[in-house]
């Protein structure tokens, strides 16, 4: 008798064509999901990562804006065995249904209906590109299967003061949502019964049972109103149809997971994705990239190991708290709370605190870095300071609300002795 495979046949759909205008200057020239991070990283090889290690590798990633660095990163990384039908493959704007670029993340999935008439899946996850976590995929579709719903919504508790800045869900009875509001003012949502001051937000991961999603789509396009958005708009509509239910991420248990289990963060501006690099670095730190049981998978590099090297004049190195990836160097220089990219140069004399530094970045002798993120190949001159005098960093470089100086790929740094 032929082996049968009875479990749930399921096609993961990653939504990656926004254009990140938050995160510019380091969206500038690339797809928001491309951007590096933690020193190796991308931030789309976080959800293809959960979903690779939970074991649902049939991956389709829609991408439209600047897309070529993410693209060459799919092709070059995620390439899975195609002798048991996985795959990881990039699908740019079609434009199947007309002359026309994505409207939002419902028009997406819309515009490539055929991808899940051709894989006939049972259900399909829709993931955002954009956040870093670590989430079992296999727990969130046991748990939508038992809720019998259309939809479920993976959610985390966040203070009430940031509503404005996620799809609010209030809860029903048993797993079911009662309302769901995108980005709301504070003072338009209740807190939950357990804490007046949390509320339940949207992570952007959701599971449809498959018949749910394709009626829900072709009853989106024929809508009078609508923003074409999965949680602006499909969401919504099926907390009206009574089809919605909600996930509560800290049900979920990651193996080889320590410390902190149930981080997640939204890296959509500066601030916030300068805060989740700080995350990674101290002793305890919030979301711990080390654990083999349930790796961050990324591209592989012939580059030598990191070295850390001391200087006649200015003594051994001082590296604490900070992550160093292959190929960076530093020689006699100072380095703190920070994440060095491949391929990093730090010169003698040199001081770097609290920044984030991409691949190639040059660091000259005596120079000082603080509160910075520096893209690609970006040179600080010898004796030149960043992040002491934001006046003067105004003034030439991009400074955020938080007060984080950010240089573009291969921005002259300009030299302030």
């Amino acid at each position: 008798m032929p082996f049968q495979d009875r479990r749930p046949k399921v096609l993961s759909i990653i939504l990656a064509g926004g254009e990140g205008k938050r995160l510019a200057p380091l969206t500038n020239d690339r797809a928001k999901p491309a951007v590096p991070f933690g020193g190796h990283y991308r931030l789309i090889d976080f959800p293809l990562s959960n979903l690779a290690n939970g074991g649902y590798r049939k991956i389709v990633v829609l991408t439209q804006y600047k897309s070529h660095s993410l693209d060459v990163h799919l092709s070059l990384t995620w390439r899975l065995s195609a002798v048991l039908g996985n795959y990881v493959t990039s699908v740019p704007a079609q434009m199947r249904r007309g002359p026309r670029w994505f409207l939002g993340s419902a028009d997406a999935l819309f515009q490539n209906l055929n991808l899940i008439d051709d894989e006939k899946p049972d259900y399909v996850f829709v993931f955002g590109a954009d956040h870093i976590y670590r989430i079992d995929p296999v727990q969130m579709l046991d748990h939508h299967i038992d809720s019998g719903a259309g939809v479920t919504v993976a959610a985390i508790r966040v203070p009430r003061g940031q509503s404005d800045q996620f799809g609010v869900i209030e809860p029903g009875e048993g797993s079911g949502i009662a309302e769901f509001l995108e980005k709301p003012p504070r003072d338009e949502v209740r807190g939950l019964q357990d804490d007046p001051e949390a509320i339940l937000a949207s992570m952007g991961n959701y599971v449809f049972t498959t018949d749910s999603l394709v009626d829900l789509l072709h009853e989106n396009e024929k809508a009078a109103s609508t923003g074409h958005d999965v949680g602006g708009d499909l969401i919504p509509m099926m907390v009206a149809k009574g089809e919605a239910s909600v996930y509560d991420f800290t049900q979920n248990r990651v193996p080889g997971q320590i410390g902190r289990p149930h981080y997640w963060r939204d890296v959509g501006t500066i601030d916030s994705y300068y805060e989740a690099h700080m995350d990674l670095v101290g002793h305890d730190p919030a979301f711990n990239l080390y654990n083999s049981d349930w790796p961050i998978y990324t591209s592989g590099r012939t580059l030598p190991p990191a070295k850390i090297d001391d200087h006649g004049d200015h003594g051994p190195s001082d590296v604490r708290r900070s992550i160093i990836s292959n190929g960076a160097i530093v020689v006699g220089a100072e380095v703190t709370d920070s994440v060095l990219s491949p391929d990093v140069s730090i010169a003698q004399g040199a001081v770097v605190e609290r920044s984030v530094l991409f691949d190639g970045v040059r660091i000259g002798a005596g120079a000082r870095v603080r509160g910075a993120v520096l893209d690609k190949f970006v040179v600080v001159p010898a004796g030149a300071t960043l992040g002491w005098d934001h006046e003067h960093d105004r003034d030439h470089y991009t400074v955020s609300e938080g007060g984080v100086v950010v240089l573009a790929k291969a921005q002259p740094a300009v030299a302030r002795l």
